[in-house]
């Protein structure tokens, strides 16, 4: 039957509704994806065994039995509420994990009155328990713009705290209570990114469109971009008067990052550099600690001409030396020689010569991985607070591997922070796992906001 004075077109055809688009929820990649991250990280703690000893490890059952269950249980939690999820994140983060302990595992049996991986172990526990917790209880990331300014509160406090502990190595950015270390300004950086990314939301249109232009700049008034200004200086100028210039060089960038995406002006960028080289020129001439890993920098040989023998950063250039292409082996080589930064700072050191530069390729193509669908996540979103608390979260990431990994390869001065997953320190990986669960809820929402819409 057709309609009269067409061209013959079927009524029953062109009243047909479009087809609807089910997007897939790709669940099974990323469980395939766990267990092979489990396996390498098995294989490598049984590499570890057959290279010191020429036997597997007693407890290579128990490790891998104990990482896998973790793995699987942050795999049935992101498939129950967060089925949308991306599948590379947590995959990742249980093999960056996986390698970590195996890593300080491996430095372990060279420093026997020493142990880390146990407690490294107990950390990553509790660090997967929080991302369970983080994916199960939060529904919707959107919640946690109500709460900026309790968490820029919360962040300021925790900064300050360790003001009230003895200095460490020659910075106050410690807690030490009955044998326990924690490190606030971990979890202050993940509050802050809330804060940052709450506040230049709402106040967006007027950063970018308000105020006076200065040469190619537009420069916001001082009442929309006082505040976020001054919670800025208070956190770095405490961290500061605490001597941690890495989590102040994390913080800075951190905000130019936030603030270049919320306003879109390029010119953002080049004064945040010029500010940073400048306060980077002040305090390493007016704080004596700062300087002198600024000469080690400059100079990292000059204790070797001096008759003194290595510091740690020229045996950590002798270690990736060492390593060549495809490295010594793990359990075979000697970066433990760097000394009582190498399960910490240094501990990129050890990748880097028992895994040679092939490995280290690998792992450095694992942390762009995360910080690019980070980035993905937050561009794929509507809303601008989701859009900006993705990119903050995965420029943390990212402005962390780039300060450890430039410290410990000589290209920038080297600062006291650790490498996300890899490097000991309980307060790092519990924060970069609550850092991944927020991106999973981040990255399912970015995803089901198209699910279910009809085709064109």
């Amino acid at each position: 039957m057709t309609k009269a004075g067409t061209t013959g077109t079927p009524v029953a055809a062109a009243r047909t509704p479009a087809a609807v688009v089910r997007l897939p929820r790709r669940r099974g990649i990323e469980l395939a994806l766990i267990v092979l991250a489990v396996l390498l990280s098995v294989y490598g703690y049984c590499a570890v065994g057959l290279a010191r000893t020429g036997t597997v490890p007693p407890g290579a059952v128990g490790y891998g039995a104990g990482l896998g269950v973790l793995a699987l249980s942050a795999h049935l939690a992101v498939r129950v509420r967060a089925p949308y999820a991306d599948p590379l994140f947590l995959p990742i983060g249980v093999l960056l994990n996986g390698l970590g302990l195996v890593l300080i595992y491996r430095l372990d049996r060279e420093t026997p009155h020493d142990r880390a991986a146990p407690a490294q172990l107990v950390w990553s526990t509790l660090g997967i328990g929080l991302f369970i917790a983080v994916v199960l209880v939060l529904r919707d990331h959107r919640v946690l713009q109500r709460y900026a300014y309790v968490c820029v509160a919360a962040a300021l406090g925790l900064l300050a705290l360790p003001i009230l502990f003895p200095a460490v190595n020659g910075a106050r950015i410690w807690i030490r209570i009955a044998g326990f270390s924690i490190q606030p300004g971990e979890f202050a950086k993940v509050l802050l990114a809330v804060f940052f990314a709450a506040y230049l939301a709402a106040n967006r249109n007027a950063l970018a469109y308000s105020g006076r232009r200065l040469w190619r700049l537009q420069f916001p008034t001082g009442r929309v971009l006082g505040p976020i200004v001054t919670i800025w200086l208070l956190s770095v100028g405490v961290l500061v008067l605490e001597r941690d210039l890495g989590t102040s060089l994390l913080f800075f960038g951190l905000f130019v990052v936030l603030l270049y995406v919320a306003t879109g002006r390029t010119g953002w960028m080049a004064v945040g550099l010029l500010l940073a080289v400048l306060g980077a020129v002040a305090v390493g001439r007016m704080e004596p600690h700062v300087n002198q890993r600024i000469e080690d920098w400059l100079h990292p040989f000059a204790t070797i001409e001096a008759g003194l023998g290595p510091n740690q950063l020229s045996q950590s250039l002798f270690a990736f030396a060492a390593g060549g292409m495809l490295g010594t082996g793990l359990g075979l080589g000697h970066s433990v020689l760097i000394g009582f930064a190498t399960k910490s700072d240094f501990i990129l050191a050890t990748a880097g010569e028992e895994l040679g530069l092939a490995g280290l390729a690998a792992i450095f193509l694992l942390y762009a991985l995360l910080v690019e669908r980070g980035y993905r996540a937050g561009l794929a979103l509507r809303e601008p607070f989701g859009r900006l608390l993705a990119v903050g979260l995965a420029s943390i990431l990212a402005l962390q591997v780039f300060v450890i990994a430039g410290g410990v390869t000589g290209l920038i001065p080297l600062t006291g922070m650790a490498m996300p997953f890899l490097a000991q320190g309980g307060s790092s990986v519990v924060t970069n796992w609550a850092i991944v669960a927020l991106l999973i809820r981040v990255s399912d929402s970015a995803r089901s906001q198209y699910d279910g819409r009809e085709a064109p």
